[in-house]
């Protein structure tokens, strides 16, 4: 059976998606032909429906499948609903959002089919089905309609990491990816985290899976690692067949949990691996120790998530219950051994106040990572913060709808003023941070945010666009006056310390 897969990314970061990846090894292993169509304007022309319709056409799938976050999901129903309008292939739409709210993609009636949790399995057993017009309505994970009637399966056991095969790299055209991505390539060595982040969908899914498999969480296995062995042999696979690979990245969601593992990867990567990599850490799962097997081993940056400065904020919003103190800690120790670290904060978080968001901007001007990420809070369904935004009256369900992104806008409404304010510090963030630095530029960026919180909005908006530009131009010539700040670079929500880029 030929299997086409959709995975809209659009006005988004190059992605690589990890599930698709897996599935379409699995349904070749088992004699599917797969193709990816990935929907990223970075990587080449996004195609009209004539396109999509022609793509279609050519490759003759007899089923075809979505991977949606929810920030791309009306992207993901428009091309579904085009798909129908000239024929009548299958649709599956899995992802996090067809995992999260499986009730209401499933009425859409351009899906056919919704799966919910991790995939491998039970698209395979569809489309094993489906070639042989076998029942399709009673596979484990799956969602459909009969009739008027849902039809929603439990959930079947998580798949062992170890019994799947290689990822399909080629689906992608790597290649392409690689040199796009200047030649960084992303990897996971595991599954799951063990923290329930409010904002994060880990613990809904592990709530879903312990009531539709009937097991406690400590029998799930929810979190899962490929054996460091099996993570070396896919390195050299990668090394041997494509080119220009300068870093690996490992996005797994907490690299450095668990110590004894970590040992293993540290120890046989610098033994066999000369190319340098980005790992995901946790203040509290990074020790002095950490570092200093990540730096021997070739880390050269290491990632935090802070989300907020505000312990209140960590606290009662995010149940990320770590101190100021410990984050400080973790990056001191980052920094000791030479680490470039960076730190991922986010604002426009329900109940929060402007002072909540300056104990966020204060923290980054003292821990100085070596480069530090912003979004604006996006309430995922069915997450507590979900609930909680929601309950509190702060979500625009019509803004919601046409958020692309959780870099450009926020969807809660905080009222005329403070949502004024988050517009603004959305462009200027690193500015704030300058500001609260204990360095020479500090001076100057006061003056920039002040000017920036007395103009009016009309004047703002006439302003905004020329904030990139005008930090470039501030950021040249603070650098050849060797004076320390941070400037935007990349793109419009990393900002990189000046110490760190030379």
């Amino acid at each position: 059976m030929k299997i086409l897969f959709i995975y809209p990314n659009i006005n988004a970061q190059v992605g690589f998606n990890f599930g698709i990846v897996f599935i379409s090894a699995l349904l070749k292993k088992h004699g599917h032909e797969t193709k990816l169509l990935n929907l990223n304007e970075k990587l080449s022309k996004l195609p009209d429906n004539d396109e999509i319709q022609g793509i279609i056409e050519e490759y003759a799938p007899q089923l075809i499948g979505f991977s949606v976050v929810t920030p791309q999901y009306q992207y993901a129903l428009k091309i579904a609903q085009h798909i129908k309008s000239f024929c009548d292939i299958p649709i599956v739409c899995g992802g996090i959002h067809a995992t999260m709210v499986p009730e209401e993609v499933v009425r859409e009636d351009c899906i056919d089919y919704v799966c919910v949790g991790e995939g491998e399995e039970t698209v395979l057993e569809l489309a094993n089905n489906l070639e042989k017009r076998m029942d399709t309505r009673q596979i484990a994970n799956l969602w459909t309609m009969d009739g008027e009637t849902v039809i929603s399966n439990k959930v079947r056991a998580l798949p062992d990491l170890t019994k799947l095969p290689r990822k399909d790299y080629e689906l992608f055209d790597f290649q392409h990816m690689i040199d796009a991505e200047n030649g960084w390539v992303r990897m996971m060595t595991s599954r799951g985290c063990p923290f329930r982040c409010t904002y994060c969908f880990n613990h809904s899914i592990v709530e879903r899976y312990k009531s539709e498999t009937g097991s406690a969480a400590k029998d799930l296995n929810y979190i899962r690692r490929h054996s460091v062995d099996d993570i070396m042999d896919e390195i050299n696979y990668l090394l041997s067949n494509y080119k220009n690979i300068t870093t690996f990245i490992f996005d797994d969601d907490i690299f450095t949990s668990n110590k004894t593992y970590l040992k293993e990867f540290c120890n046989k990567y610098k033994e066999s691996v000369k190319v340098p990599f980005v790992a995901n850490a946790h203040i509290r799962a990074f020790d002095d120790e950490r570092a200093r097997l990540l730096k021997e081993a070739g880390c050269i940056i290491v990632k935090f998530g802070l989300e907020s400065g505000s312990e209140r904020i960590r606290r009662e919003i995010l149940h990320r219950p770590m101190t100021n103190e410990e984050i400080a800690h973790a990056f001191e120790c980052a920094h000791k051994y030479g680490l470039h670290s960076s730190a991922f904060v986010m604002f426009g978080l329900p109940y929060e106040t402007k002072d909540d968001i300056f104990e966020t901007i204060k923290l980054l001007g003292k821990i100085k990572p070596g480069r530090f990420r912003w979004s604006i809070f996006y309430p995922f369904p069915r997450t507590t913060a979900y609930d909680i935004s929601k309950k509190g009256n702060f979500i625009n369900f019509d803004k919601m709808k046409k958020l692309d992104n959780f870099t450009d806008d926020t969807c809660l409404d905080f009222g005329e003023e403070h949502n004024l304010f988050l517009a603004r510090l959305q462009r200027t963030f690193p500015w704030y941070v300058n500001e609260h630095c204990n360095n020479s530029s500090n001076g100057i960026f006061s003056v920039l945010t002040q000017m920036i919180e007395k103009s009016s909005p009309q004047v703002w908006e006439e302003m905004k666009e020329s904030i990139i530009p005008c930090d470039r131009e501030i950021s040249k010539l603070l650098k050849q006056a060797n004076v320390e700040h941070y400037a935007i670079k990349y793109n419009t929500f990393t900002a990189v310390n000046s110490e760190w880029d030379r």
